[in-house]
């Protein structure tokens, strides 16, 4: 094989992961279709999980404007609690820290924001 024909190759497989990139981010921007998004209690909630530390399998979920709804937020933060669970250790079960619910069974909303934490348990 030719240098020209290496470099040649090189820049295919450059072009190949542009393309796949591409690609993932349209993929992604049609997840934000409003046809794609879970109603709770008759409205939609821009949740986020995220971990809360180095440890992945603890996360914390941010639901604002749970005003809205508090019900509503409940149900959001519990399903992307789940999700990011389901997502990235395969199971949905959780050990809730602070709850979906606090101990009178209502939300727990500071502000305008519901703030749930957790643990995925792993079997």
């Amino acid at each position: 094989m030719h240098v020209a024909d290496r470099k040649l190759d090189g820049q295919r497989g450059g072009l190949r992961l542009g393309l796949v990139a591409v690609c993932a981010v349209i993929a992604l921007a049609g997840c934000t279709n409003n046809k794609n998004r879970v109603l709770f209690d008759g409205e939609y909630f821009r949740t986020k999980a995220k971990s809360a530390s180095d440890d992945r399998r603890s996360f914390v979920v941010r639901v604002p404007r749970a005003d809205r709804s508090p019900d509503g937020a409940r149900a959001a933060g519990a399903y992307e609690g789940a999700r990011y669970c389901m997502e990235s250790f395969g199971t949905s079960e959780i050990d809730w820290v602070q709850a979906p619910e606090g101990d009178d069974g209502t939300p727990v909303i500071e502000g305008n924001t519901l703030t749930l934490t957790g643990r995925c348990v792993l079997w």
